[in-house]
């Protein structure tokens, strides 16, 4: 995954994942992408509704091993 910016959230628990990432996307220009690696497994899901919420769009989602990458888009 190719990103403007990566965030490593590993370790951290709901909802850190998710305020992390929306306070490094209000930093960052529309268009630019962010990956947000995590190990909590509900953020998936999580990342998913905060998507459509927000109006980010979410371009990607891998899991490889206990890490979840998450690609976001800046809306």
């Amino acid at each position: 995954m190719q990103a403007d910016k990566e965030l490593d959230a590993r370790g951290l628990n709901c909802p850190l994942p998710i305020l992390k990432a929306k306070k490094a996307l209000a930093d960052m220009q529309s268009g630019q992408t962010l990956c947000v690696i995590s190990t909590d497994t509900g953020s998936v899901r999580d990342f998913q509704a905060f998507a459509k919420q927000t109006g980010n769009e979410l371009l990607e989602q891998q899991t490889v091993g206990s890490d979840h990458f998450t690609l976001l888009k800046r809306r």
